[in-house]
């Protein structure tokens, strides 16, 4: 008998969970994932209810993001991601601040 596979249902299970960072800032909610299928690894995480205090543009217009898989630091009940998401802003904006 063979046994099972299990690897799909644990990277579905990834769906829905809520992000956050290392601080404890909410970031966004799984929708999708983005997978490297040759490599069979995931390469990201596609996020929708995003923070509009970190995503202003894409939480109005309904956009979701993409937040690199490698910036993932742990995963449980909730998946942890590096701080630097945080720091991810518009070029614009980020002038805009520095002008004010």
């Amino acid at each position: 008998m063979v046994a099972k596979d299990d690897t799909p249902q644990e990277i579905t299970s990834l769906v829905g969970r809520e992000v956050y960072s290392n601080s404890g800032v909410f970031v966004g909610e799984v929708e999708d994932l983005q997978l490297n299928v040759d490599g069979e690894a995931v390469t990201g995480l596609a996020l929708g209810n995003l923070n509009s205090e970190l995503f202003t543009t894409e939480s109005e217009t309904g956009q979701g993001v993409i937040v690199p898989y490698r910036w993932v630091r742990a995963v449980g009940d909730v998946i942890l991601v590096t701080d630097v998401v945080e720091r991810v802003r518009d070029p614009d904006e980020e002038e805009e601040e520095l002008l004010a």
